[in-house]
């Protein structure tokens, strides 16, 4: 009775953010004791959100679950309100996971160590609470809580461009929040009610011009987190200067918000204004991938190659998100998942070889695979899995989505078959980009300007385990999918199923759809068909 009526979510969000504020008063000034103690509250956040989940949440169940609801500012209709379902839930786990492993990543982290991990346990409680979060104006404001550490991060212990890139980040991503802000207070106003909770925005019937603008509004903020082409030119710069620990939580989790955000507020809640957008982001999707895959050749620096593969991979989710299928969106969020523990792998990894190479550049790495084979293997390992290598995550994720716009009933036979055929090119080019890396970094010949000595030292036991708790996930997915379709198909069978019913209640309203027609809503120019903008 107890466990059931605890306010695990609360507790979850919260730990991290009040211990963060008892940092200052520990007496330890070279941070060795506040790296411990950082790692033990990100390990008993960690373990505690797995036993909430384990003990109270139930799988078969689709609906919120978890709820906390605290008045806030009643007047404004604002509350804390939490709660979770197969779309959160997951994410909120990944989140743990990488956070976790980042802050035992930063153990060498010698430069203000007290704030350092003061702003990566605020980062942790903000992106815990964006996940959890059911109030769209406290989502907001968490939203805009973690962009603040991040700029930190990267401002301070980044590389030589880090204040030009942490400033780019910092205003491609706030000036992008605010259209989450004007979205919100429309849906909110809109009616006799004003409420800002998610579940009653969702039911409320607005008229489809405003669905369309507040569609619009939440796509540019999430398209700059994804990120979509063309609001993503601030991520490479910010990998590539980020250090290792943040750009492992930056394409872990972060850049997970953007798609989340999509899935819970474009398609949950505005899902007719979703059925005119939805080709758009098929388009985007097939732009992403091969611009991604495209521009990634021409990368130098290890950190930005991997920047515009993580770009290339999120086309993926973009298309599944807007495949109108079961089987699509199940492996958009699959696709999350698993380039969540790809990502933060290759980005540890890249760190690992910068501490010993102190350079990023790949023509300058020389041959590393004889003088440090064991990070030659997980590096290879994450690589392999990041090509989608059938047996590891990737493939399986990346599959799913290519059968789920396949056979989708919504889009025209000349439309998917463009879609799959142009995403294939970036099937072929990333093993070609990923490989040439592997090949320039490993088995290049080995530069004058690197001593001899940095040579020999190969992965220690703590990269290890790092890199093996992020791989064994990755091959286990890979192997046997259920372990992390189990916690959410349900849920992602319900929004494909909801978003598929938009398609003949528009029909009914707009004599330019006919219900007969709903199976074919991409014409043959590759667009859905124009309907009148009109209130109901």
């Amino acid at each position: 009775m107890f466990a059931t009526q605890f306010p695990w979510l609360t507790t979850i969000i919260l730990l991290p953010l009040l211990a963060a504020f008892l940092i200052p008063v520990i007496p330890d000034k070279e941070g060795k004791t506040v790296r411990w103690y950082a790692l033990g509250v990100g390990l008993t956040t960690f373990v505690l959100t797995i036993y909430a989940f384990w003990s109270n949440y139930d799988l078969s169940n689709s609906q919120f679950q978890l709820s906390e609801t605290y008045p806030w500012l009643p007047q404004l209709g604002v509350s804390w309100a939490l709660a979770v379902d197969g779309l959160s839930m997951p994410l909120i786990v990944l989140s743990g996971l990488v956070t976790t492993l980042a802050l035992l990543a930063a153990w060498k982290v010698e430069r203000k160590p007290k704030l350092f991990y003061f702003l990566v346990l605020v980062l942790y409680s903000a992106q815990i609470g964006v996940f959890a979060a059911q109030d769209l104006l406290l989502f907001f404001l968490l939203w805009e809580l973690e962009l603040v550490p991040v700029y930190l991060l990267i401002s301070i212990w980044g590389g030589k461009k880090r204040l030009y890139a942490a400033t780019k980040f910092i205003l491609y991503t706030a000036i992008g929040s605010i259209f989450i802000l004007v979205s919100a207070l429309a849906m909110a106003f809109y009616g006799d009610t004003l409420t800002f909770n998610m579940t009653e925005l969702g039911m409320k019937n607005y008229p489809l011009s405003l669905e369309l603008l507040a569609y619009a509004g939440f796509l540019i903020a999430f398209a700059v987190k994804l990120p979509i082409f063309p609001l993503h030119t601030w991520l490479p710069d910010a990998h590539g200067e980020a250090s290792a620990p943040i750009s492992m939580i930056l394409a872990g989790v972060l850049l997970k918000m953007g798609g989340y955000g999509l899935i819970r507020m474009n398609i949950e809640m505005l899902p007719e204004a979703h059925i005119r957008f939805a080709p758009l982001l098929v388009i985007l999707g097939v732009i992403n991938i091969i611009y991604g895959a495209f521009t990634a050749f021409a990368q130098v620096n290890l950190k930005r190659r991997l920047a515009y593969s993580s770009i290339s991979h999120m086309g993926f989710v973009l298309i599944g998100i807007a495949s109108f299928s079961e089987l699509g969106l199940n492996g958009a969020v699959l696709q999350m998942l698993s380039h969540g523990l790809i990502a933060a792998a290759l980005f540890f990894l890249s760190g690992a070889a910068y501490e010993r190479t102190h350079t990023l550049m790949m023509d300058e790495m020389g041959g590393m695979a004889q003088q440090m084979p064991k990070i030659f293997a997980l590096f290879t390992a994450g690589s392999m899995a990041s090509l989608a290598l059938p047996g590891m995550s990737g493939f399986v994720s990346e599959i799913t989505i290519f059968l789920g716009i396949a056979d989708s009933d919504v889009y025209s036979n000349s439309f998917k078959i463009a879609v799959v055929l142009l995403a294939a090119v970036g099937l072929v080019l990333t093993p070609i980009y990923l490989l040439s890396m592997l090949r320039e970094v490993f088995y290049g010949k080995n530069p004058a300007t690197l001593k001899l000595e940095d040579y020999f030292s190969d992965a220690n036991p703590r990269e290890i385990f790092i890199t093996a708790c992020l791989l064994v996930p990755i091959i286990g997915i890979g192997l046997y999918p259920k372990l992390a379709t189990h916690t959410y198909d349900v849920k992602t069978v319900e929004v494909a199923v909801k978003a598929r019913e938009a398609i003949p209640v528009l029909a009914e309203r707009y004599d330019s759809i006919k219900p007969k027609g709903i199976t074919s809503i991409a014409s043959s120019a590759l667009v859905a068909p124009q309907l009148p903008i009109s209130s109901r």
